[in-house]
């Protein structure tokens, strides 16, 4: 069955997720992270994922940017770092977090295919509508789908359920990409064509599906459909 639906993870695939803390990192007065903020950037990944996995298990589900905010948290904390300011600055940056370099042209060249272009993300509606307005992506975009549609977070079924239930898109007409190995082999699982973007060269995650390519980045994802 033909591709008409291209589907995308925003945060850290479309958009760099380790932006916020390399940028501010180059602000004169911050010195104190000139070399932290590798490890700031990667905890705070790493707990803001865990956190929304754990609520969605839970059933106590919190909007995305409120995880966010939990997350940076516990990384500054972890980190001995106790500055409202600098965490009110890393806050702001995450808002509009650049996209990587090549997904503009990539999202433009889908349109020109006649493809269907949207986000499907664990992120709240407002913040993701800022991140792709500052990211300047809005005309390539058809739509922007969100959790809290469904109130729980990916890798639910019913997060994935969403694109048919906007596009009318079957599983087998829809091309997902995510650079988190998880939910490229959980979109796999669902009955997506995916396409895993390991920008990082990480090893595969061991679950009940996988990803049907792997890929450095975004740039050869219209050479696929």
């Amino acid at each position: 069955m033909t591709i008409s639906t291209c589907v995308f993870d925003a945060y850290g695939t479309l958009f760099d997720v380790n932006a916020a803390a390399r940028l501010v990192a180059e602000d004169p007065d911050q010195e104190v992270l000139a070399d932290l903020w590798p490890d700031l950037a990667a905890l705070w990944r790493q707990k803001q994922l865990e956190y929304s996995w754990l609520r969605a298990v839970a059933g106590r589900h919190l909007d995305f940017w409120e995880i966010t905010q939990d997350g940076l948290d516990y990384a500054m904390e972890a980190h001995g770092l106790h500055d409202n300011a600098l965490r009110a600055r890393l806050l702001g940056v995450y808002r509009e977090l650049p996209a990587y370099p090549e997904v503009p042209e990539m999202l433009r060249a889908l349109k020109d295919r006649g493809m269907t272009t949207a986000i499907l993300t664990n992120g709240s509606p407002e913040m993701v509508v800022t991140a792709v307005k500052s990211a300047g992506i809005g005309p390539w975009l058809d739509d922007v789908l969100t959790v809290e549609e469904v109130r729980t977070y990916k890798p639910d079924r019913r997060v994935y359920d969403l694109v048919f239930d906007h596009f009318g898109a079957v599983q087998q007409q829809v091309l997902f990409a995510s650079a988190n190995g998880w939910d490229a082999a959980a979109a796999a699982g669902y009955g997506f064509a995916t396409v895993w973007v390991n920008r990082e060269g990480a090893p595969q995650d061991r679950l009940w599906a996988a990803p049907h390519r792997i890929l450095p980045d975004l740039s050869t994802i219209p050479d696929l459909v």
